[in-house]
């Protein structure tokens, strides 16, 4: 679920509407009325993160990488003509929608320099150098934004991009760090900083905005972990004394429910191999406890969420914003 929660805030950042809601419900291949046509981003940074991860088991964070990430993050969605998994060759830049070259708030590098600037960056990341490893990653996401090496995804790569540093480095031996709802939270002064560093040389101003996020969100990452142990107790004791004989398939339900935190009567049905009546007869007694609840209102075809686990996920309304759009030739 940190990996869910992330595509869905990284992509937001870059303008995408969908909920975690929606990215599950298209996960479970459940009807969703009200999904945006862009989930399907959603899912495919999914995928991306899920790939790189698997992958540095054999392929440590390298120009190689990133590129596989980006075919992957690019695959059959908007963007994905603009050649997925292959450096630029021409000239883009950063600004509002709408506006030149000339007007651009940020022009990165030619696309004749961006191996190079590449090759020297993946250089960077593996000389052994003694800086500190979150002042290291700090460096390679602002240096990575600043080349800019895709025509489109590039905000959402760079992200991915601290989060596989910290696997590789370590610092986490599952990936539930996720920077995403930070800058999200503060995405005008996300992208001030970064520009900073690039007009002024401001590096120390971009460390301290890095740094302060890395403590934040490992706090809420610690504070959700907690919170997950303690919901599980307390629906395993309610499951025991309130669904008596049935107690053991309600604790496997919710066992799955942590993968497949969106189902139907047909989901339980299968993954417990019983009759209609006696899943429907479970998922009722599971919505009384407060394990699941109705989200569709249907009379038929209804939908139930893994509702006290989800809530610990979703992100508070109102924050964020749409980030400034790419521009290319």
């Amino acid at each position: 679920m940190y990996v869910r929660r992330e595509a869905v805030l990284s992509s937001q950042i870059e303008g995408t509407q969908s909920s975690l809601q929606n990215l599950l419900a298209a996960e479970a291949r459940l009807s969703d009325p009200d999904a945006p046509a862009d989930v399907s981003e959603v899912l495919n940074y999914v995928k991306a993160m899920q790939h790189g991860l698997s992958r540095l088991a054999a392929l440590p964070v390298s120009v190689r990488l990133i590129r596989e990430i980006h075919e992957v993050l690019m695959a059959g969605v908007r963007g994905g003509q603009l050649t997925p998994g292959e450096l630029r060759s021409t000239q883009n830049w950063i600004g509002t929608g709408g506006c030149t070259l000339q007007d651009a708030a940020f022009v990165p590098p030619p696309p004749l320099e961006v191996p190079q600037a590449l090759s020297d960056l993946e250089r960077f990341l593996h000389s052994g150098t003694r800086l500190p490893v979150l002042v290291q990653i700090a460096l390679a996401h602002a240096q990575f934004e600043t080349i800019h090496p895709f025509l489109d995804g590039n905000g959402r790569i760079g992200r991915l991009l601290i989060a596989f540093l910290l696997v590789e480095r370590q610092l986490q031996r599952k990936p539930v760090l996720y920077l995403s709802s930070f800058f999200k939270r503060h995405r005008i002064e996300y992208y001030e900083r970064l520009q900073a560093v690039r007009d002024k040389g401001d590096w120390e101003g971009w460390l301290a905005f890095f740094l302060k996020g890395v403590a934040e969100v490992g706090q809420e990452a610690a504070r959700t972990a907690s919170a997950i142990l303690q919901m599980r107790e307390k629906y395993r004791s309610v499951i025991t004394q309130e669904l008596g004989r049935a107690a053991g398939n309600g604790h496997r339900i919710m066992d799955k429910l942590f993968d497949h935190p969106l189902i139907t009567v047909a989901t339980v049905r299968e993954w417990l191999n019983c009759t209609p009546a006696a899943s429907n007869n479970l998922v009722g007694r599971l919505t009384r406890i407060g394990l699941l609840r109705e989200v569709t209102g249907f009379a038929r075809n209804r939908q139930f969420r893994f509702d006290p686990y989800l809530r610990l996920f979703e992100e508070p309304a109102g924050r964020g914003g749409q980030e400034a759009q790419e521009q290319h030739t």
